[in-house]
């Protein structure tokens, strides 16, 4: 046993009869379709469900998504409670609490060298959980514990697809075609019934009011739950709404409309596993054989798994080195006027307010939103990137690091460099009748919508009429769009050459 193990502060407050399964739990927090959690409650013995809030990770969780965390975690002590069980909560670095803990609880299976007890976990596949997991996987066998981890989260592992090469697939299409020719998706475990929970206790248990994840003063976050249920109940009725309406068979036109309620907004519920991408799968084809737009956005997600698992660095490192090179202009103050839907462009702004009140953005306006930061800002996407990780609820190692790097030019299967989106007919063709910008950028909401998407190009009774003073109530644009892009290609082609 390692010192830092052996100094470890896990230990027995009362003590079980017989050992426990340990199950822990992470991004996978559903007791349906959990691989591990019904291999734990068929190995014969009563089970123990963990959850490990460690915030010395390489990335702790962003502000958003604690949140929500704190939610999904209330909603996942319920669901266990329905089937017997209690979660255990527990702080601190994983490293030392689960091998402590597999030490505890087997002290007297492990004198007698027979192989003793069982940890059980669903696969994780960014780099720091792909590190922890492998140490603590062998430091759990050697001390002699049992190991079993389940593919849970993904539809196929990352190594699971290769190209007639052997190597991973930087392109999303024939990742897509490639995955699709491996064969059915497996179906979906049931609940575990007739579970016995562990009936011991920790002294180091913490209470979900401990791990203090609320914003409290100010509290920015009091609008999210209009928007959202954290949970596996939530996700299922999410799912169940999406499916209504014939909304898969209109989702390839529907899906880039944010003034529409037409996209699953499963996303967060996905981020944290209160729903498998399995359960997405098989839920739509019973219900309709025209989702395959729809499921290919499930389809996205595992490539951006495959590309982050192969790429750790994905979120900090330019996954084309020739973008090292590119110049950025680091300024601050744009940076901010961005953040915080400032920047005098409605459609941008309006999506950058969707965010801050919502803790989500649909997917078309952070592509938007997005491209004006790199292209019109020419600000650095790792600052994007690090904004949308801590005020998304959704905030998604993968998805996040390499959508960001797509829009940039710099990443797997990335846009054109010369693609900039431009902000005015984006907004003039998805949001055809100013309804997404009248939402959240109510001052412009009196403006006909003629001149709503750029009121900078409104007669001055037209402005005086609708309450607006540019520059005053509500920004002129702190770029010219047509300099900017201009000014964008220049450098993307300076890098090129």
């Amino acid at each position: 046993m390692s010192p830092d193990r052996a100094d470890s502060s896990i230990t027995l407050s009362s003590a079980p009869s017989i050992a426990p399964s340990i199950m822990w739990f992470r991004h996978d927090l559903r007791i349906c379709d959990n691989p591990a959690l019904m291999a734990a409650s068929q190995a014969g013995r009563p089970v123990a469900a963990i959850y490990i809030y460690d915030q010395q990770s390489e990335r702790p969780l962003g502000a958003a998504s604690q949140w929500w965390l704190h939610h999904s975690l209330a909603a996942l002590e319920q669901d266990l409670s329905a089937v017997g069980l209690r979660l255990i909560l527990l702080r601190g670095n994983p490293q030392i609490i689960i091998p402590s803990l597999a030490q505890e609880l087997y002290k007297e299976e492990l004198s007698k060298e027979e192989g003793a007890g069982g940890v059980f976990w669903n696969r994780r596949y960014d780099g720091y959980g792909v590190e922890t997991d492998s140490q603590i996987k062998s430091a759990l066998k050697d001390d002699g514990v049992q190991v079993q981890s389940f593919k849970a989260n993904l539809l196929f592992e990352p190594w699971e697809i290769k190209n007639g090469s052997g190597e991973y697939y930087k392109v999303f299409t024939p990742f897509w075609r490639a995955a699709q020719k491996l064969g059915g998706i497996e179906p979906v475990f049931s609940t575990p019934k007739n579970i016995i929970g562990f009936a011991g206790r920790l002294a180091d248990e913490v209470t979900l009011d401990d791990l203090d994840l609320l914003p409290r003063q100010p509290n920015w976050a009091h609008g999210f739950s209009q928007y959202f249920t954290p949970g596996s109940a939530g996700a299922r009725e999410k799912l169940t709404r999406f499916l209504q309406d014939e909304r898969p068979e209109k989702y390839d036109n529907d899906r880039n409309r944010p003034d529409l309620f037409a996209t699953s907004r499963l996303s967060a519920h996905l981020a944290f596993g209160e729903i498998s991408p399995r359960q997405i799968w098989h839920h739509t084809r019973a219900k309709t054989d025209k989702g395959d737009k729809f499921l290919s956005e499930i389809g996205w997600r595992e490539f951006s798994y495959s590309l982050l698992f192969h790429n750790p660095k994905l979120a900090r490192v330019n996954f084309k080195p020739a973008f090292d090179k590119f110049t950025w202009s680091g300024d601050k103050d744009k940076l901010r006027a961005w953040q915080r839907g400032q920047t005098g462009y409605p459609f941008i702004d309006a999506g950058m307010r969707e965010l801050w009140a919502t803790g989500w953005q649909h997917n078309r306006v952070r592509m938007v939103t997005a491209s004006f930061l790199i292209k019109h800002l020419r600000i650095d996407w790792r600052e994007g990137e690090r904004w949308f990780w801590d005020t998304l609820v959704d905030a998604d190692p993968a998805s996040n690091a390499a959508s960001w790097q797509w829009v940039a030019g710099s990443g797997a299967d990335a846009a054109p460099y010369f693609r900039v989106f431009n902000p005015i007919t984006q907004s003039q063709k998805f949001d055809p009748h100013g309804d997404y910008i009248s939402k959240w950028v109510p001052e412009l909401s009196r403006l006909p919508v003629k001149f709503i998407h750029t009121p900078w190009e409104a007669p001055e009774q037209i402005l005086k009429q609708a309450g607006i003073s540019l520059g005053q109530n509500y920004p002129a644009p702190i770029v010219d769009h047509k300099i900017a892009r201009e000014a964008a290609l220049a450098a993307y082609q300076a890098i090129r050459t």
